[in-house]
Formats: structure tokens, C-alpha cells, sequence
């Protein structure tokens, strides 16, 4: 998360985390790690973000996600506990030194079996994934953003839901200065242009775009 510009206010995130279904001992013990063990941990969802994907994973009645961007695996793991016991979650990135991190917590939690980690370069690794998925989530880097959405596209079923993080980067899409900021205002364009979804932004954490795939 580009923290140049906060979305939402310190004390309204708090509050809204206050009033969410409280995190697990083994998720606040996972973010307590990546935060000492990791470069830039605010790269993890954390608490709404991720009690927020979960809902959508219980809402769709999914069975398989798809997730591009593992980092230390919260995401993964909050929407693999939504997932039924014959759920799979396959989840793409290309740092072995971070997942390490991930399979450590995704191998104590009962849910940690439906998670495939795939290692090597999102777009390559997706030629070899083969659809129907009912979610995909896209939090991967940035400037391949619009690379990812149309790989991901033709893979989520009709009635299914993808779901792109980072889409407002701090705010940098108001006033794009540097190429990662354009990228993401190339991608916001990109989505909402596409015919094949209806796509709704919302202002939670750094921004998140929810696409309904017609």
C-alpha cells in the first residue's frame, strides 16, 4: 500500500476493525511476523481487508479462487477458511523467501490444505492454470495489472467475481506522477470499459474494484 496519502481515515479504519469479526490467534500471529520479518509488510491485506474477502468467497459459495500475489499468505488463508472442506485456492507469486512465511501458518491451520502455492511469473504460471474459477483476486505488481485482468478474465465463470487491491495507490491515481501510478490509472480505465463485467470501486484500505463477470 503506497502510504503517501491515507484513503481512509487512522480512526474510521479503526473503528471498522473494531467492529468486525475479530482476527484469529494464528492470523494476528502471521501479521506480527510479517511485520518483523518482511521489507514492506504493509504489502499484507490485514484485518477488514481480509475478513471482507472472506465474505465475498462465503457470498459466491465458492469453490475455487485464484489469487495472484501471495506475499505471506493472510489473503490466502482468510479466503481458503471460506472455503468448502473440497475447496481449492491456487495462489501465484514469484518470492520463495516470503512464502516461506505463508506455508509455515498455512501448515498449522486445518484450512492450509486447499492452498496450492504456484512459484514462478504470474503470466507465465497462468498459462498452465486452467479455469472455471468463481474468484480471482489480483494484488500482484502493479504494472502488469492489465497483463493479469485479461488472463484472468476468460478463467472466472459466468456469475463469478474478480477482485483487483491497490486500485486508488494512496491516491497517486488522482495525480499520476510516476509509472506505477499511471499503471493503475491505465488499469481503472481498462476495467471499467470492459463490457464483458459490471465492475463497482470501493474506497476500502487502498481501494478495492469488485467485477461481476456477466
Amino acid at each position: 500500500m503506497n502510504n503517501s496519502m491515507r484513503i481512509v481515515p487512522e480512526k474510521i479504519e479503526l473503528y471498522c476493525r473494531e467492529n468486525t469479526a475479530p482476527e484469529s490467534p494464528l492470523l494476528r500471529e502471521l501479521v506480527a511476523e510479517t511485520y518483523a520479518g518482511t521489507a514492506f509488510p504493509e504489502m499484507q491485506v490485514g484485518h477488514l481487508e481480509g475478513a471482507f474477502l472472506r465474505t465475498l468467497v462465503r457470498l459466491l459459495g465458492a469453490k475455487r479462487v485464484l489469487e495472484l500475489g501471495t506475499f505471506t499468505g493472510y489473503s490466502s488463508l482468510v479466503m481458503a477458511e471460506a472455503l468448502p472442506e473440497d475447496g481449492e485456492l491456487i495462489t501465484c507469486d514469484i518470492d520463495p523467501q516470503v512464502t516461506e512465511i505463508a506455508k509455515k501458518y498455512w501448515s498449522r491451520s486445518p484450512h492450509g490444505k486447499k492452498i496450492e502455492l504456484r512459484l514462478g511469473h504470474a503470466l507465465e504460471t497462468l498459462k498452465t492454470i486452467k479455469g472455471p474459477f468463481d474468484m480471482v483476486f489480483i494484488d500482484a505488481d502493479k504494472g502488469n495489472y492489465v497483463n493479469y485482468w485479461e488472463s484472468c478474465v476468460p478463467k472466472t465463470r459466468s456469475g463469478g467475481l474478480l477482485v483487483a487491491d491497490n486500485v486508488l495507490w494512496g491516491g497517486g491515481v488522482l495525480d499520476p506522477e510516476d509509472e506505477t501510478d499511471r499503471a493503475i490509472v491505465e488499469f481503472n480505465r481498462h476495467v471499467s470499459n470492459d463490457k464483458r463485467v459490471e465492475a463497482v470501486m470501493l474506497p476500502v484500505r487502498d481501494g478495492l474494484t469488485l467485477a461481476w463477470k456477466f
